[in-house]
């Protein structure tokens, strides 16, 4: 476990975490920019207050933590010393695969057969022909997640021992903020109450079953072992965020960047996914 940073950096007043002090519970946090924290549970009078707590009420409390935010005179404490965990334990995770654009073309290019009679450009050029047609006609691809296998941003991961090809994905991560059930595009943002970050970690050597290789990918083995999805550290409010389709997404491995991409490259945006997914499933 590496210790949190001393500051916080995110747009906006304010965003909300998760932190504990050394051997004892998680709180929620305000946390605003600089580096202090507020311990909601006794800011808000509510003891057992949790995180997923706040979001379920999120249109009822949004007010109070802005006045909050704004008020040099509570109980703020530097957030230096304190363990941050994952931000949220969500009732559900619902994963989007295959839609960065420019990762599937990628990913479909270095995986090409050793007989492919095309050249890396001609590759390149079909496959990104195919993503735009899909964004153009078809639908997302989703997938459930396990919340079991999220962890806090900095939490080490134990990989399992038959786990030979781990990689990393970082994503945007969306909070729903309120019951959604056939939300049409239009109207989908409004259900939305923040974004934070996930490394969606994988083991791609048992993406597909080698004994059943016509039944297709098997997510559960290699997406969701415990501590797969780190998360975090901060939910930034979603009214913070001027667009969620125009957002940089950056990750270094020992101070190397690895992935540098933006949200714009999405085949679907997050309206798009909200509300698709909405159409079968309640979002809670």
């Amino acid at each position: 476990m590496k210790p949190a940073a001393a500051s916080a950096s995110f747009s906006g007043p304010f965003a909300l975490g998760s932190l504990s002090a050394p051997d004892q519970a998680s709180f929620p946090a305000l946390v605003i920019p600089g580096g202090r924290v507020l311990d909601l549970r006794a800011a808000l009078a509510e003891p057992a207050l949790t995180t997923r707590q706040i979001f379920e009420r999120w249109d009822v409390l949004l007010p109070r933590l802005h006045e909050l935010a704004a008020d040099p005179t509570a109980a703020w404490r530097p957030l230096e010393g304190l363990r941050v965990q994952a931000p949220v334990e969500p009732r559900q995770v619902f994963q989007s695969g295959a839609n960065y654009r420019q990762h599937v073309i990628d990913l479909e290019v270095a995986h090409r057969s050793p007989d492919d009679p095309r050249t890396v450009e001609e590759a390149r050029a079909e496959i990104a022909a195919i993503m735009d047609r899909r964004a153009a006609e078809d639908l997302p691809y989703v997938f459930i997640g396990l919340p079991s296998a999220i962890t806090g941003p900095y939490d080490d991961v134990v990989l399992p021992s038959w786990a030979e090809q781990p990689d990393w994905e970082l994503e945007l991560a969306v909070v729903i903020g309120r019951p959604a059930q056939r939300v049409p595009v239009e109207e989908a943002l409004e259900y939305v109450a923040g974004y934070t970050i996930a490394n969606d970690l994988t083991d791609r050597a048992t993406v597909f079953r080698r004994d059943m290789k016509a039944i297709g990918t098997d997510w559960l083995r290699c997406k969701n072992a415990p501590g797969f999805t780190p998360l975090g550290p901060w939910i930034v409010p979603a009214e913070s965020i001027a667009d969620p389709g125009d957002l940089r997404v950056t990750l270094k491995l020992n101070g190397d960047t690895m992935q540098d991409e933006s949200t714009k490259d999405m085949l679907f945006g997050v309206a798009r996914l909200v509300s698709y997914i909405s159409q079968t499933a309640q979002l809670l």
